[in-house]
């Protein structure tokens, strides 16, 4: 029997009303799943505008807990569709206890798994340090009617070890749900690098654990501290050789779907065997803070 799946992501802008962010973002799973998506993944605190570009106690407020009504309005299309849905939530999970997290949804609407984001970056506009508590979850993954889903969040992405740990659960498909973009006065001078750059990094993790890599990224302007930010999408997803199946542009709201035949991870672990040739005995090294000399 074949095991391809179609994958879509879902490129959106926010605006400024959660409500309606909710609405049109069932709308879209609707859509991908008229055009035979099966798993559906949406991008970074697709709720809400990027609120991380300020330190503000009010912002809190716009956490919910899980489940709650997003995970509520969301299983019910996937019980509806017969879809799997990954969704990016700001979890209120206790008083002054919050976190960024990705709910999976199964195809008759149970919550298959929830990952805790576990990187947390604090770097101008980008402060979820003050928002996000490190995730307690571990890496994971999750069976579903589809495949095996493996979840990380934007920052995440940035760290093979995440990947890879991940991978060793036994993900066969690697979401990302991202908010990334740039500060308007750095994109003439490095915004074509660092566009590149997060490209490069998520496909060499597919090729590395022979997986397939899907990246919902939003897109638009979001005002904020000074000139805001400017969101690039570019979402993709990418086969286990890292090679493209589908882009987006870097301008408007956009539905990726890709066809992922799962099967491709015993081909591409058998001619490429990272996974056989790890040196497990050697890597305690990757424990540790640092292994070189101390600084002069």
């Amino acid at each position: 029997m074949s095991r391809t799946v179609q994958v879509a992501v879902l490129q959106t802008y926010a605006g400024v009303d959660p409500g309606d962010n909710l609405h049109r973002t069932v709308a879209l799973v609707e859509e991908a799943a008229s055009r035979g998506a099966q798993i559906i993944c949406t991008q970074e605190l697709f709720r809400s505008r990027y609120f991380c570009q300020s330190e503000d106690h009010a912002n809190f407020e716009l956490a919910e807990t899980i489940p709650g009504p997003s995970t509520e309005a969301l299983a019910r299309v996937a019980r509806a569709r017969g879809v799997v849905i990954v969704a990016s939530l700001f979890e209120r999970r206790a008083p002054g206890l919050f976190h960024n997290t990705a709910v999976v949804l199964d195809a008759d609407g149970a919550l298959a798994g929830m990952y805790r984001k576990m990187h947390i970056p604090d770097d101008p506009l980008y402060y979820e340090k003050f928002y996000f508590t490190p995730g307690d979850l571990g890496f994971r993954s999750f069976a579903t009617r589809f495949g095996r889903v493996g979840v990380l969040v934007c920052w995440d992405q940035w760290f093979p070890e995440a990947a890879r740990m991940t991978a060793l659960t036994g993900a066969e498909i690697l979401f990302y749900p991202t908010a990334i973009g740039w500060h308007p006065s750095e994109k003439q001078q490095y915004g074509e690098r660092q566009q590149r750059s997060w490209e490069l990094i998520q496909r060499s993790h597919a090729i590395a654990n022979g997986l397939f890599v899907a990246v919902p990224n939003r897109v638009g302007h979001e005002d904020g501290v000074g000139e805001g930010i400017q969101f690039w999408g570019n979402s993709f997803i990418c086969d286990t050789s890292g090679s493209l199946l589908a882009k987006a542009g870097s301008e408007r709201e956009e539905i990726l779907i890709a066809a992922c035949d799962l099967d491709e991870l015993q081909t591409a672990r058998t001619h490429w065997p990272f996974l056989r040739d790890r040196r497990v005995d050697a890597y305690a090294g990757l424990c540790q803070r640092w292994l070189g000399e101390p600084a002069g």
